[in-house]
Formats: C-alpha cells, sequence, structure tokens
C-alpha cells in the first residue's frame, strides 16, 4: 500500500504538469480546431529562460530567502516572454491560415515548432542547463510514502490555476465570448465579439499556462534543454485527447489520469518484469494510453465539448 500511495503522488504531481500544458491545447483547439504542436516548446522556453534567470541571479549554490525571490523574478519573466512567443506564433502563422484546409495549419504549427527548437539551440546550445536545488527537501510522511514540499508547492499551484481559469470562463465576460467563438465565430462576430482577440487572448491564457508548466518542470526534474518540450507536449496532448479534445475539464481529467498511469505503470510493471519496463519505459504507457482512446473511445472520457444548437 505504501508503494501505491508514493507512486499515486508522483503521478499527481506530474499530471498536474501535463493539465496544465494539455489546457493550452485544448483552449485552441476547442475555439478554432488547431493543434498547436509548437506549444510544448513554448514550455521549454519558459524552462530555458526560468533556469538561466535563476542561475544568473543567485549563482549554482542558492539557499534562503533569496532562491525563492529568484523563483518569483523568473515567472515574472518566463511568462511575458511565452506570451509573447505565442502571440507572435499565432498572429503570424496561424491567423493568416485560418480559413485554409486543416492540414496546412497542422503543417505550419510543426514548422513553429522546429524554429523554436532551432532558436533555441541558437540561444541557450545543445548541452542540458542544471536549474540550482532552490527548495530545501522537506519531507512529510503519508501513510507510509513520502510527500516533499515541492510536491505539494507543484500540486496546490497547478489546482489554483486550474480553478481560477475555469472561473475566468464561464464568469467573465472574456470567458463568454471565447465559449460563444468556439459554438460559432460567425455568429459570436456577428454579435460583436472581436474574434481575433479572443483567439490571442486563447494564445496567451495557453502560454502564459505553459510558461508556469515549464518552470515546474525544471524545477522539479532538475534540467533543461531544447529538445524537452516535444516529448512534453506529445504527453499534454495525449492528456488532452484522453479528457475530451476541446473540454476544460477533460483536459484536467486527462492530465491527473496519465500521470497516475505513468507513475502506476512504471511502478508495478517494472517490479514484476524485474525493472525491464520501469522507470526507463514510462513513455510507453503514455502512447497506449493514447492509442487505446482513439481506437476505443476518440471523444475522450468527458467527451469533445460541442456547442448546442437550435
Amino acid at each position: 500500500m505504501d508503494i501505491f500511495i508514493q507512486q499515486l503522488i508522483n503521478g499527481i504531481t506530474v499530471g498536474s504538469v501535463y493539465a496544465l500544458v494539455a489546457l493550452g491545447y485544448t483552449m485552441v483547439y476547442g475555439i478554432i480546431g488547431l493543434i498547436n504542436f509548437a506549444h510544448g516548446d513554448v514550455v521549454m522556453v519558459g524552462a530555458m529562460v526560468a533556469t538561466t534567470l535563476v542561475v544568473t541571479l543567485i549563482g549554482a549554490d542558492p539557499g534562503g530567502t533569496s532562491a525563492w525571490l529568484a523563483v518569483g523574478a523568473a515567472l515574472l519573466v518566463s511568462i511575458p516572454v511565452c506570451m509573447v512567443l505565442g502571440w507572435l506564433a499565432e498572429r503570424y502563422a496561424y491567423r493568416p491560415l485560418r480559413r485554409a484546409p486543416r492540414l496546412a495549419a497542422l503543417i505550419t504549427a510543426i514548422g513553429v515548432s522546429i524554429i523554436i527548437q532551432n532558436l533555441a539551440m541558437m540561444i541557450w546550445g545543445r548541452k542540458y542547463l542544471s536549474f540550482p536545488h532552490i527548495i530545501e527537501p522537506v519531507i512529510f510522511p503519508i501513510g507510509g510514502a513520502r510527500i516533499s514540499l515541492l510536491q505539494i508547492i507543484i500540486i496546490l499551484t497547478a489546482t489554483a490555476i486550474m480553478a481560477g481559469l475555469l472561473l475566468v470562463v464561464h464568469r467573465t465576460r472574456l470567458g463568454t465570448a471565447m465559449r460563444a467563438t468556439a459554438q460559432n465565430r460567425e455568429v459570436a462576430s456577428l454579435m460583436g465579439v472581436n474574434i481575433n482577440t479572443v483567439i490571442a487572448a486563447a494564445f496567451l491564457i495557453g502560454s502564459a499556462l505553459a510558461a508556469v508548466a515549464g518552470v515546474m518542470v525544471t524545477t522539479y526534474y532538475g534540467v533543461a534543454q531544447y529538445t524537452m518540450g516535444f516529448l512534453l507536449g506529445l504527453k499534454a496532448f495525449t492528456a488532452a485527447v484522453l479528457g475530451g479534445i476541446g473540454n476544460l475539464g477533460g483536459a484536467m481529467l486527462g492530465g491527473l489520469l496519465l500521470g497516475i498511469i505513468e507513475s502506476l505503470g512504471a511502478g508495478y510493471i517494472g517490479d514484476l518484469t524485474n525493472g525491464v519496463f520501469g522507470s526507463n519505459y514510462q513513455d510507453v504507457f503514455s502512447f497506449i494510453v493514447l492509442i487505446l482512446v482513439l481506437v476505443f473511445r476518440p471523444s475522450g472520457l468527458l467527451g469533445e465539448r460541442v456547442g448546442d444548437r437550435a
């Protein structure tokens, strides 16, 4: 039971990050029907910017209050950087193709992903950047398992952000405009909704969430590299599909479930096979889930968000 609880805690931690990234995918898809495969690379940029800034401010051996201030500064810098990157992609890469066939936009998204990766490689190089250990390893026992202070911070932060996003979507004028645009762009435009502003806002919000996820990932794993966004983006896309692409609640549920499936699969199957299919193969479980969902329930667990029309 203690092993199960430990793997569950690890899965919820990782799944919280997947959920944040999946929200960026599902918001854009729900409004304009685009799978933004460059979204994972926006997460990577947030991680690289945060790592560079933290190392510059406090060095490789931090400690004390200055470390927390450095993390706060990293968030304040990485979030606007990622938001600008997302806005540029929407304005100059995706907006001109809004009425083009979906395949053209999909290929463009892959091209934007490659461009961002290569720009990151030119700026930061090919080597891994080490994120300093800024948080003291405080451990709390839970039923024979252990949860760290960092894991608690990641889970609570992700939960607060997801709850805030739901409030924005369901309780604000911007959220109402987003839901109207998702149902029918033409009718929403006739009712006075500025479609370009709404779509740009979706990219900006998704990019901000990506920046936060990037800081969480590099803080949790301690490294960042220019290719890290590719696999992370695919996993988050899998989470969005698992929950129901275009459905905010589905993206959150899918991210948490995917993280738990990965952790339990790597832990238990790794033990049953003497480590042959252990943590080194945990990525396999994500794509097994993707294949099963596409075969047996293409609309996801909660279904796609489809507007009702009279």
